[in-house]
């Protein structure tokens, strides 16, 4: 009886760790390349103020915040860009992706700044995390998230 009961484990554990490394494999060195350049469009779309360019790096039911949807989301871009006068500017750093059954896990580093001031001073810091998926128009954020840096102790 342990001798089956250790088999089993020994096959359970052995499966995990295929599946995990299967999931893995599936990105490939082109699919790294392509969402790094998604995240650039998204900074560079809603920093120039293409509310349609910025939706268009999200699913058509993406979701951020709580922008749901692709009118949401131009509404969200548009808004953002008036708020700052164009003066916004995103800068991701250290970004991590990894497969999932699904498509993709991201996330990197925020730095917002606001270049309307002198000098330019940073509005936020923090994370964004991601869901990212395949489509036939390439990788898109099926839902991207930010969790603020807490603000330092005084």
């Amino acid at each position: 009886m342990r001798r089956i009961l250790f088999t089993m484990l020994t096959l359970a554990i052995a499966l995990t760790g295929a599946t995990a490394a299967g999931a893995a494999e599936k990105l490939t060195a082109d699919d790294h390349a392509e969402i790094q350049q998604l995240y650039v469009q998204y900074a560079r779309a809603i920093d120039s103020g293409d509310a349609m360019a910025w939706a268009k790096t999200f699913t058509d039911d993406g979701v951020f915040g709580d922008s749901v949807g692709h009118d949401a989301l131009v509404a969200f871009a548009q808004g953002f860009h008036e708020n700052f006068q164009g003066r916004a500017r995103h800068w991701n750093a250290a970004i991590q992706v990894t497969a999932t059954d699904e498509g993709a896990d991201g996330s990197c580093y925020l730095t917002l700044y606001n270049t309307g001031t002198n000098p330019p001073s940073v509005v936020v810091t923090g994370i964004y995390n991601d869901k990212l998926v395949r489509t036939e128009d390439g990788w898109r954020f099926k839902m991207r998230a930010v969790t603020p840096d807490p603000p330092a102790e005084q």
